[in-house]
């Protein structure tokens, strides 16, 4: 499998200077901050967001080097993003992130909250700066659907009812929808066709879409050491994803299961083995699988080139992570 950074090499350059400027604008006059930011964007983590909008970037100005506005949109977007990932941590009670100890274990829920918060207020500030209004909007709305991904999936715990629609919805709003507004205001910043930026926002969706289903799937798949936590975490805090929506249109009893939250002793790892033995996790596969392939097809309005080529490599990554 190619390894992700290796599909980053026309923007490794820039998401080098990214690395070291993260840590700048976070830090600076906030010796605690300036500790979670260092433990934040010194942890490493694949950068596929900022590389996407860097990517983006390049492959929108082939006739010309991107700007600072859009070095500055891959900063915000990634700021973003570790901001959603502090306060889900808190709210998911996670020790560990990708082998890493979480802001709140090291820190506090206290300090964890505020730096979230003070990720946030900065990425709207430097947003502000950028003096594009509907760049401003489109990143707004992101902060917005964060919230709402996460607020809808608290109301929905156990809830055996939701549909698959429903489903893609949530996970538009805690992934796909940054990486979709993130990619068409790099464009926007190229100062594209509203045509072509609407096919960017849509390579965006689609992407983030697979990518949370590919994600949803390795909580079933993948081992505690390639993961982080236990296989099957999100069922087991009642956080219902494709692979057991799809489940339990085979297996009735799934429903008993989850109704009574796995109270009774052997409930989630029989939950775990009724999944197992359906069509569940292959059909997630398939539907993260056309997600992929739609996203693909949106970048047929760029022109050619080594960015390009990179951009639809990620979608093929996405659906190539260890199953």
């Amino acid at each position: 499998m190619t390894p992700a950074t290796s599909l980053f090499s026309p923007v490794e350059a820039d998401l080098q200077t990214l690395a070291d400027n993260l840590k700048q604008l976070v830090g600076k006059g906030h010796p605690i901050l300036c500790a979670a930011a260092e433990h934040l964007f010194g942890a490493g983590g694949k950068r596929i967001r900022p590389a996407i909008v860097l990517l983006i970037s390049r492959a929108t100005m082939l006739e010309q080097d991107i700007t600072p506005r859009h070095r500055r949109l891959a900063e915000i977007t990634e700021m973003i993003h570790t901001a959603s990932l502090v306060h889900d941590d808190v709210v998911d009670e996670s020790q560990m992130r990708r082998g890493v100890p979480t802001v709140h274990s090291l820190f506090g829920n206290r300090i964890a909250i505020l730096a979230g918060d003070f990720l946030f207020a900065q990425s709207s500030w430097y947003l502000a700066n950028l003096d594009n209004l509907e760049v401003v909007k489109l990143l707004s709305e992101v902060i917005m659907d964060l919230a709402s991904g996460e607020i809808q999936q608290g109301l929905s715990r156990f809830d055996s009812s939701i549909s698959i629609e429903t489903y893609l919805k949530k996970s538009y709003y805690k992934t796909a929808s940054l990486i979709a507004n993130s990619s068409k205001a790099a464009g926007l910043l190229s100062e594209v066709s509203q045509e072509t930026a609407e096919h960017l926002y849509s390579y965006g969706r689609h992407l983030g879409l697979a990518f949370q289903i590919v994600d949803d799937i390795l909580d079933f798949t993948s081992s505690i050491d390639t993961l982080g936590k236990p296989a099957g975490s999100d069922l087991k805090s009642g956080n219902l994803t494709a692979p057991v929506l799809f489940a339990l249109e085979e297996k009735p009893y799934l429903e008993v299961l989850i109704e009574r939250e796995f109270a009774q002793e052997g409930d989630l790892e029989q939950a775990l083995c009724l999944i197992d033995d359906s069509q569940g996790i292959q059909r997630a596969k398939e539907l993260a699988e056309d997600h992929a392939k739609q996203a693909v097809d949106h970048l047929s309005v760029l022109p050619p080139s080594e960015s390009r080529q990179a951009l639809i490599k990620i979608a093929d990554y996405v659906l190539s992570r260890p199953f």
